[in-house]
């Protein structure tokens, strides 16, 4: 009997503990009210191009090329936000680089620079023509002691997109991606 109101004295205190820790995790997620979008809004462009383009699902031409090796086929994308992802990822509308970039403006384009070597999106270039985004050109990098990684990215809303990246991992050598998609 010993074992068991000493076994009771020690749950009770870890059921103590575990409810306070599930408490607190359950507290709702604070959003970020009034956050303004200062440059312009891939996130959201791109969330609203996937849903266009899973309503039209529309056959596309799509090649696909590893360290020069290349293959083609026409195919339906059924995940068009997983597609273009790394567009979406390339986001700068952070709180915390709301000064990280230098914006260069015509009338036809919008060319976003980053100011720090540290961030992996160095500049975002949008197109445009009669308020219409006509295209966006994408470039990040990262590097570090153990790789390096490149990505182009370019997309015409109804005529293409393409992906191109390059890898150099130090102990394994290099890789390069060519994904293009056309409408």
């Amino acid at each position: 009997m010993y074992w068991y109101k000493r076994f009771l004295k020690y749950s009770s205190v870890t059921g103590v503990a575990l409810l306070l820790c599930f408490s607190y995790a359950c507290k709702p997620a604070i959003k970020e009210t009034g956050a303004q979008v200062k440059f312009f809004d891939i996130k959201e462009y791109f969330k609203n191009e996937a849903t266009r383009l899973t309503r039209l699902n529309k056959q596309v031409n799509k090649s696909v090329a590893h360290n020069g090796t290349t293959e083609s086929k026409k195919v339906n994308i059924p995940n068009w936000a997983r597609e273009l992802n790394l567009f979406t990822e390339s986001d700068i509308n952070k709180p915390a680089w709301n000064r990280s970039y230098s914006v260069d403006s015509t009338a036809t384009n919008i060319t976003y620079k980053a100011k720090y070597p540290e961030l992996k999106t160095r500049y975002i270039t949008i197109c445009r023509e009669n308020g219409k985004v006509t295209a966006i050109e994408i470039e990040n990098d990262t590097h570090n002691i153990l790789y390096s990684t490149t990505e182009k990215l370019t997309y015409m809303p109804g005529i293409f997109y393409l992906i191109e990246k390059t890898q150099k991992v130090k102990v394994m050598g290099g890789n390069s991606y060519r994904i293009k998609g056309e409408f």
